[in-house]
């Protein structure tokens, strides 16, 4: 099924630029095998704003041609999730043959229609409004296949929809109506490109720039950070604690509890440092569910390198990512209870129920929100009650019990918690800190540094997710995933180093909290596209819109909160039990 975005021939157009825009399916997609003069099927979609992606209307909610009675085409749980209600047209394609202003309809707009016309504009400023009353279809084929079509007003004056009907001449006015005929053109052109690479005929109209250099500059510029925070993370390692090893186990051997409590630095907090922190059952919980999403992502970046999301599968992410995040529960649940039990967690019920609802109670808080305001204003973004059911079916079924069964399984073979050191009953005063060794600064730069590696390809993703455009750099996106988690695990092993050398023990939350940071940096990028890269506007796009921002924020401070604290772990982990070498 080829899908693209054509002009509204019962819709707006501004003379200073399209605004309003109708989704034209051709269903010709993976099938092949054409006959000369065989029908092809051409879908209506959805209209809507041009600015506001994700506020649409069902295309017969407007007073344009249409069968006596719709047929809707069955979709797939991607498509709806995307606000796709596809129905059969009027328009009548056979493959192969040319087609030259052919009458679709004639109607009789009333003033109450040309209104609604006017007003399916969404216009922020005063301008005048045209009906395009003629299409231009160019499809292009080869052999018996569809490769492109395009829907063009070329050359097509539109009919002016002026305040008052009466007022409009030329076009069949009386008794307060606009009688208008739409009619359109079909144009077949042979194409070079077989069937299996028709996808390559996208790329001419691509956003991304044609030699990538924008995209290759910033995974260098990431590089280079990544390569300076391992360097720094390696100097730590080889120069400065191999000098604090040397002349710490000069002095003593054997078990940590015997070390010269006159010495400073993060060796005297030896017996602190594994001292488990509060709201164990809370962390666990953010550690089982940032993994989770961190297997998710890899998840969906590696299909879509081997090609199962593409154009021609519209919606096909959407499922994947439903299906993934039912699938990989088993991780969360597996990995939140495991290491629940490590630090002698007792309620690991409840930390099973607070892991399966960590993100999903914001998940469906924030979409009954938006899905409301959708239903109000008769969006087609509204589920239907059919698709609710079969999503929480999915979470109730499997999700959840997926959850369970991780849980279970990770309490069972839950080992022990591995500490060197052994922690006392009383647990040592911290010394005042710094400014510079405050929660809020490292917070800041353990968000800042990662965001800063992502920063440029944030905007793709953000114009491909709240545009119109098609995201297909999957291999520099992987690289930047990796780069991504670099630089978040270096630069908490660092920032765990300066926290420890201060003689302050509570690094548990410091690590999840200073990487986990990055969702802050990430929201508040999106509020900045909103008001200065988009042009968005409007009740139902906004709650959308930063309705899942927010959500998006959680979703990388989940997952980077806890790749950060596994890596201070292990850093920790490897200091402690270095001491008693020797």
């Amino acid at each position: 099924m080829w899908c693209g975005i054509g002009h509204l021939p019962g819709g707006c157009q501004r003379t200073m630029g399209l605004h309003c825009v109708l989704i034209l399916c051709l269903f010709s997609g993976w099938a092949v095998g054409y006959k000369q003069g065989d029908n092809v099927t051409l879908y209506v979609n959805k209209v809507g704003p041009y600015h506001n992606p994700q506020e649409t209307y069902h295309y017969y909610t407007l007073p344009v041609c249409r069968p006596e009675k719709v047929h809707h085409k069955s979709l797939s749980l991607g498509e709806v999730l995307d606000g796709d209600r596809m129905a059969e047209s009027l328009y009548y394609i056979r493959f192969r043959e040319n087609v030259e202003k052919k009458p679709l309809c004639t109607l009789t707009l009333s003033e109450i229609q040309v209104d609604e016309l006017q007003e399916s504009g969404f216009l922020p400023h005063s301008h005048k409004v045209g009906l395009w009353t003629h299409l231009d279809f160019n499809i292009e084929y080869n052999g018996d296949a569809v490769i492109f079509a395009n829907v063009s007003v070329k050359d097509v004056k539109p009919v002016p929809l002026e305040e008052g009907v009466g007022s409009v001449g030329g076009v069949g006015v009386g008794g307060g109506s606009l009688v208008v005929t739409h009619t359109y053109s079909v144009r077949w052109f042979e194409s070079p490109l077989p069937h299996s690479r028709r996808a390559e005929r996208l790329r001419d109209y691509s956003f991304f720039p044609k030699t990538l250099e924008i995209h290759w500059l910033s995974i260098i510029n990431s590089l280079v950070l990544v390569v300076l925070l391992l360097g720094f993370v390696i100097i730590i390692l080889m120069r400065v604690l191999k000098n604090d090893f040397a002349r710490y186990n000069v002095e003593e051997e054997g078990d940590c509890d015997d070390l010269d409590q006159g010495d400073n630095g993060w060796k005297i907090i030896h017996t602190d440092v594994f001292r488990f922190p509060p709201y164990k059952s809370l962390l666990c919980a953010v550690l089982g569910v940032g993994a989770q999403f961190l297997t998710l992502a890899t998840g969906i970046i590696l299909m879509a390198l081997l090609g199962m999301f593409n154009v021609h599968r519209h919606g096909a992410i959407n499922s994947a990512a439903i299906v993934l995040y039912a699938l990989t529960s088993c991780v969360s649940g597996y990995v939140s209870c495991s290491f629940y039990t490590q630090i002698n967690g007792q309620r690991w019920v409840w930390n099973i129920i607070l892991t399966s609802s960590l993100f999903s109670a914001p998940l469906f808080l924030t979409w009954s929100v938006v899905n409301s305001i959708h239903w109000w204003s008769g969006s087609t973004q509204a589920l239907p009650a059919t698709t609710v059911l079969l999503i929480l079916g999915a979470w109730v079924l499997v999700g959840f019990p997926l959850t369970v069964i991780g849980g279970i399984v990770g309490k069972n073979r839950a080992g022990s918690f591995q500490a060197p050191c052994r922690t006392r009953n009383i647990a040592r005063q911290i010394p005042t800190q710094p400014w510079y060794k405050h929660t809020a600064v490292h917070m800041a730069i353990g968000g800042f540094l990662p965001f800063s590696a992502i920063s440029v390809e944030l905007y793709y993703i953000f114009a491909t997710v709240w545009g119109r455009e098609h995201y297909t750099l999957y291999g520099i996106l992987l690289c930047v995933f990796a780069i991504l988690l670099s630089v978040g695990a270096c630069i908490s092993v660092a920032l765990t180093y300066f926290l420890l050398s201060g003689e302050d023990h509570r690094w548990w939350w410091r690590s999840v909290l200073s990487t986990g940071s990055t969702g802050l940096f990430i929201f508040v990028y999106s509020v900045f596209y909103y008001r200065n890269r988009s042009s968005m506007s409007g009740l139902v796009q906004s709650t959308e819109f930063f309705g899942y921002s927010l959500l998006t924020a959680l979703v990388f401070s989940l997952m980077l909160g806890s790749v950060s604290f596994w890596a201070s772990l292990a850093f920790i982990r490897y200091i402690y039990r270095s001491l008693k070498m020797d």
